[in-house]
């Protein structure tokens, strides 16, 4: 058991249904929000958008189990979990608009064959990607996550006229302190599930409280098969399918930062290898979530933190998540049930595990070496670009197409700028090259100070 790498181990039954469970229940919300703002915008029926969520999950479930068992020359064999990519929200929206569901599907599907395809040609760029950039990259990605957190905690929707309340934030950050005590006080396995934990204990406290609404149970079907194509045979729109496979490039972007984040956390360097079979299930997984009436899938950023918060690397926890998301797809009142977590309870487990990711980032970052080359540069424009977006969401409604889906993306953008700054600025770069400070004297200081201690 010593000799296989944490990655690889296979843990007791038991424990890897709740180990999956937990991050099937940290990523639903994010799951199903594609679905239903695309239903939204193109107005579509409820019997659709019930079709569409149950189609979702059943296909993120087997887009898991590709990437993480993998099939021959296809899969990470990583603990990634798959979500919806919302980098393509934006153009799926606007495919709809002008050509119905079948042109969004149709443009996926040629868009998953294509990433398929150029995975080994993408992953030859991963040596722009030194420790300078990777860290960069996983704080950004850990920062923009956070956010995400803070609205779930405040209530899910911005535009509420309660959001905010005091009995949400307050809920949030009792939740939050359970992760924390139960963190602290226990270890082993207890301590492991302490997200998990939290989420229940938080709901209960919600069902307390009268902030907990079961009626979707209800109203939800026992039973729903996933039929694939079943809005009608793909279309192709030429304009359309180049648009979606634009995004597909930036996702290729973001989910090559996201595999070298888990790598880091997991103890497993990401090799050019690895990369490529790990795009392949992306394109592989795109292919069949056209077929099945789902969306583009990659890597799920948010599900990140809760490997780095509980130290379970197995990717067999993760395979166990899939088979759960596929047995949601199936029985649409156990994700109804799943769905009654309040938002605030989420907030409350977000804000540690996405918190955690940015301090992988930091961590990273911190065996960079920041004298004589201009590494302190590229961290410091990165992180700004990245954080632009996150700043003010409509700095960049002005631009239009594929220049808007880069820098609406701050893990985009921010990426990008990391990759492209260090490949000009430290190229052959010499001590001589970067101008002398007159900081040696707080650099000894600080230097002694920490061997001190």
């Amino acid at each position: 058991m010593n000799n296989v790498h944490p990655v690889d181990q296979r843990l007791p039954l038991g424990k890897t249904f709740l180990y999956g469970l937990q991050h099937v229940l940290a990523m639903y919300a994010g799951a199903v929000a594609v679905p239903l703002i695309l239903a939204n915008a193109l107005g579509l029926t409820t019997e659709q958008l019930v079709h569409l969520i149950d189609a979702d999950l059943f296909t993120c479930g087997i887009a898991t189990l590709i990437q993480t068992l993998g099939i021959y020359n296809i899969g990470s064999r990583l603990p990634v979990l798959q979500g919806v990519a919302f980098a393509a929200v934006t153009p799926m929206v606007m495919i709809g608009k002008a050509g119905g569901l079948t042109d969004i599907y149709g443009a996926v599907i040629i868009s998953g064959i294509l990433v398929f395809f150029i995975s080994p040609f993408f992953s030859r760029l991963l040596h722009f990607f030194p420790p300078v950039v990777t860290g960069s990259v996983i704080t950004i990605i850990g920062i923009s996550l956070l956010p995400v957190a803070v609205r779930w905690a405040g209530g899910g929707n911005p535009t509420a006229e309660n959001f905010g309340d005091i009995s949400s934030l307050l809920l949030a950050l009792v939740v939050l302190a359970i992760i924390i005590v139960i963190y602290r006080c226990f270890h082993g396995f207890i301590r492991n599930i302490s997200v998990l934990l939290g989420l229940v204990i938080g709901t209960v406290i919600s069902i307390a409280l009268g902030q907990t609404d079961f009626s979707a149970i209800g109203q939800a079907g026992w039973v729903s098969v996933t039929t694939p194509l079943m809005f009608g045979m793909p279309t192709w729109n030429i304009p359309s399918v180049i648009a979606m496979f634009l995004v597909m490039l930036v996702i290729m972007t973001e989910t090559t930062g996201d595999f070298i984040a888990v790598g880091e956390i997991v103890g497993k360097p990401i090799d050019k290898n690895v990369l490529t079979r790990g795009l392949r299930a992306d394109g592989l997984s795109i292919f069949i979530g056209g077929i099945f009436n789902a969306f583009p899938y990659s890597a799920f950023a948010q599900n990140i933190g809760l490997i780095g918060l509980t130290g379970i690397k197995s990717r067999f926890v993760v395979a166990g998540s899939g088979i759960i998301l596929i047995v949601l797809g199936l029985f649409p009142k156990l994700a109804a049930l799943i769905a009654c977590i309040p938002a605030p309870v989420l907030g409350g487990a977000g804000l540690a595990m996405f918190g955690m990711v940015a301090a992988n980032g930091i961590k990273t970052l911190s065996k960079v070496d920041f004298d004589g080359n201009y590494n302190l540069l590229i961290v410091g424009v990165s992180l700004s670009m990245g954080l632009m977006p996150m700043a003010v969401p409509n700095i960049y409604n002005h631009l239009t197409g594929a220049l808007q889906i880069i820098f609406d993306s701050g893990i985009t953008i921010g990426s990008l700028t990391a990759i492209i700054l260090n490949a000009v600025l430290n190229k052959n770069v010499k001590l001589e090259d970067v101008p002398v400070t007159k900081t040696d004297d707080i650099h000894s200081v600080v230097s002694v100070d920490v061997k001190e201690k």
